[in-house]
């Protein structure tokens, strides 16, 4: 006979009640787990993307310390990199230190990675510390510094090389760093040697760039008894370049030609362009010697008869002596007016018919216009990268630019043009080239001297 299945002992309702409790319990915390680990995740591709998407270095490198602080929830986060030796740190940008504390350690130098800070720099593996004074390395902390206790820290490698360290102290809960922190910066570390890489290739082509639309553009010739200054500042996109350019030259008959212009466009084929008009332009101006108007719609005809390039703006001005100072003789292409600053300060814009762009309609009349430019007087010129604001009007720009000059008209010439290009009313979109030609007071206005004598 067999023998009957021994029944499990019936459980009373509490029981049941506590076990399933108990179920429900692991359930919430498998499910609070889940939810942490999908944030964390979040946290870090939106980290990553937010340090992709910067395009200047210290500003990556800022980024980095603060997303990385983020992500763990420390208080003080830190990013050391090595000088080109790899022995110590060059550079130390810091997340999370008050002001008061910032105040204690005013006049401390920063890190140059001794003690535990170069353990990592000799060992860049992942390092986490539950006891920063108890690690065999731990060289101390200088005085004023903030207490810290627990380290986390991570090298930072680019192209196989290490670019320097990341250092997080202090979780916000008090407790020691664990292995998913360790993990969710090393991976943070991984996408920021990349975001490192990137900038600083873009830091070379802005640099490349920017020394060849330089190469094109003039020195300024002696321009006695006239003083002259000349700048020209690259957009903030990396690699732009720009068709933006200006040209002063004395012609024959012992008058100062100025020029400024902007050939459309923001790549190689506008800044080839503004080479190719700058210089077919020189060659028309000294050989022609005639008003402005005849040379710009000769350089028009010229342009679409043997060339393909892009709609370009121009002023094209002659500063001529004059009874009682001198004279702006000028004709324009499209291109905003000069800005007239008195001895006294006044400014003015010379508003005139602005005529048509080049490569537009070579038929269409180009007129002249001529204004008296008083002893002391500064007249400049420029292009509209100086002055546009996608969120403010034209007027707008060119107002604040007058305010501006006008306040710092005094200024020595270079130091006027440089200000200019400092505190300009434009959001940075375009190149810009600002050209100031300075008229010599009354007592010591003369004759220029004859052209073949300038060397």
């Amino acid at each position: 006979m067999m023998a009957g299945r021994q029944e499990e002992p019936e459980q009373s309702p509490v029981d049941l009640t506590l076990r399933l409790d108990r179920q429900l319990d692991r359930i919430a915390a498998q499910l609070r787990e889940l939810a942490t680990a999908k944030d964390r995740l979040q946290g870090l591709l939106n980290a990553v993307l937010a340090i992709s998407q910067e395009v200047d270095l210290p500003a990556v490198l800022h980024r980095i310390v603060t997303t990385a602080r983020e992500l763990v929830g420390a208080r003080y986060g830190a990013l050391g990199v090595l000088d080109e030796s790899g022995e110590q740190l060059e550079q130390f940008i810091t997340a999370g230190l008050s002001e008061s504390e910032r105040d204690h350690l005013a006049g401390i130098e920063f890190p140059r990675g001794h003690g535990v800070l170069g353990h990592l720099i000799h060992h860049p593996e992942p390092l986490r510390v539950d006891d920063i004074r108890a690690h065999p390395a731990s060289a101390g902390f200088p005085p004023g510094h903030p207490h810290m206790r627990t380290l986390l820290g991570v090298a930072i490698s680019v192209r196989g090389t290490i670019y320097g360290d990341l250092y997080l102290s202090e979780r916000h809960d008090g407790q020691p760093f664990d292995r998913d922190d360790e993990d969710i910066v090393v991976t943070l570390a991984g996408a920021a040697g990349i975001a490192i890489e990137k900038v600083s290739l873009l830091e070379q082509i802005r640099t490349s760039a920017e020394h060849f639309q330089r190469l094109l553009l003039p020195a300024l010739p002696d321009l006695h008894p006239f003083t002259g200054a000349a700048i020209y500042r690259p957009a903030s996109s990396p690699g732009h370049l720009g068709g933006d350019w200006y040209d002063v030259l004395w012609l024959p008959d012992n008058t100062c030609a100025v020029v400024i212009g902007d050939v459309v466009g923001h790549d190689l084929r506008a800044a080839a362009a503004m080479a190719q008009t700058r210089n077919m332009l020189r060659a028309l101006l000294y050989d022609r010697l005639a008003p402005p108007s005849a040379v710009l719609a000769q350089l028009d005809r010229t342009l679409n008869g043997i060339t393909d390039l892009p709609v370009t703006t121009v002023c094209l001005a002659r500063i001529e002596p004059a009874e009682d100072g001198w004279r702006l003789h000028w004709s324009t292409a499209g291109h905003l007016p000069p800005l007239l600053i008195g001895p006294e300060g006044h400014t003015e814009y010379l508003h005139a018919e602005p005529g048509l762009p080049l490569a537009v309609d070579t038929d269409q009349n180009r007129p002249d216009h001529t204004h008296p430019v008083p002893a002391g007087a500064t007249v400049v010129f420029f292009t509209d990268g100086l002055v546009e604001h996608p969120r403010h009007s034209i007027d707008h720009g060119l107002a604040r630019l007058a305010e501006h000059a006008a306040g710092h008209a005094h200024l020595p010439l270079d130091d006027f043009v440089r200000l200019l290009a400092d505190h300009h009313p434009s959001d940075g979109h375009d190149d810009l080239a600002i050209l100031a030609l300075r008229t010599p007071p009354a007592a010591a206005r003369r004759a220029p001297a004859d052209a073949n004598d300038r060397g």
